[in-house]
């Protein structure tokens, strides 16, 4: 029996808009319900839906919630979340004016170098002052205590003080409610505030990796599928100056998530990495928290999201090296992993056109 892994990144309230539309082209192109996943891994924004979809909610069910219809079966049922206000609005509330995490100041140059620069970067903003009240109360509706009712969801979150990535769910991690993991997961530094569990401050695990892609190496898995808004293989070409550094932002991104895809492909697992088009990026602007475009960025995904996952690239990942990011992008988004003797083209190219995948069959 194939065994699969889900890995959900983050992305703020767009992000999760994007990644419901996702969701939908994946079961589509799998003919599999996304809740049968062995194992799924959430960051951020994907830490709720991967908790929600562990807890039995069903894609068609969040996609409604995210669309504000009424869910009339699941463990939905009942709840009313405003998704246009819920995670505090579009704008930060103001930081108060203190280090976020100045522990981190002793781990000198050269600890600070082994550390994700985003970690670091993390530790130096100001602390944050917004609440994530709204969200843990969503997923206290389908887990009111305790884990998940299956086994296989981690929820990534990172220590603040000790600037260390935390695998809630898994052993040898604290163990702590669902609500209380995804809350921390989801807590953007300078943005919202630490959540404390344990005596302990935690911040949004995308603060060490926008997708946290390893973390399912090693777990046996035949394949996995990465849907990472925080991605993308196809930039556009924005003239705004916050949108051109958001857009830079998204590159560094997606060369850490290629790093990570490499190791776990090297481990045996076939890999699909599914990230925004151009298409969502222009529908998405330069703010991940602006709902007022979610229902637009779900809509625009459900289509961009097909086309990308049925008919997919391929990247030709090296033993020992990590792939690159494409030198031609085009709307085509998705890109699976395989191995150099796997896929061999004659002009050497690792990222072939749709065109030349269809001369290759």
């Amino acid at each position: 029996m194939t065994r699969r892994g889900l890995v959900l990144g983050g992305g703020g309230v767009l992000g999760a808009a994007w990644t419901v539309g996702a969701l939908t082209a994946l079961e589509e192109q799998l003919g599999i319900d996304a809740r049968e996943f062995d194992e799924f891994v959430g960051t951020s924004a994907g830490s709720v839906l991967a908790a929600l979809l562990a807890c039995g909610a069903g894609v068609a069910q969040l996609r409604e919630h995210q669309l504000g219809g009424e869910i009339t079966a699941g463990p939905l049922v009942g709840f009313h979340y405003d998704h246009d206000n819920a995670a505090g609005g579009s704008r930060p509330t103001r930081p108060r004016a203190a280090l976020g995490a100045p522990a981190v100041l002793r781990r000198g140059v050269s600890g600070l170098r082994r550390l994700p620069p985003t970690t670091v970067i993390s530790s130096f903003l100001p602390l944050g002052t917004g609440r994530l009240d709204r969200v843990g109360a969503l997923v206290r509706h389908v887990a009111p205590s305790g884990w998940a009712p299956r086994p296989g969801l981690t929820v990534v979150a990172l220590d603040y003080d000790a600037s260390e990535r935390i695998s809630f769910g898994r052993k040898g991690f604290p163990e702590v409610d669902l609500a209380d993991a995804v809350m921390a997961s989801c807590a953007i530094p300078a943005w919202y505030e630490p959540v404390m569990i344990g005596g302990r401050r935690y911040v949004d695990g995308g603060a060490w990796s926008s997708t946290n892609i390893d973390l399912v190496a090693g777990l046996n898995l035949d394949e996995v599928y990465v849907l990472a808004p925080a991605v993308t293989f196809d930039p556009d070409t924005p003239t705004r100056a916050m949108t051109r550094l958001e857009r830079r932002w998204r590159s560094r991104v997606t060369r850490r998530a290629l790093i990570e895809l490499a190791e776990v492909h090297r481990g045996g697992t076939h890999v699909t990495l599914l990230g925004p088009s151009s298409v969502d990026l222009e529908v998405m602007g330069h703010n991940a928290m602006a709902a007022q475009r979610r229902i637009g960025v779900l809509q625009t995904s459900l289509h961009t999201s097909r086309v990308s996952l049925g008919d997919p690239h391929h990247l030709t990942v090296d033993q020992g090296h990590a792939p690159q990011e494409p030198d031609h992008p085009d709307e085509v988004t998705a890109y699976t992993a395989v191995s150099a003797e796997e896929r061999v083209f004659a002009d050497g190219a690792a990222y072939p056109t749709a065109s030349q995948q269809e001369g290759q069959r």
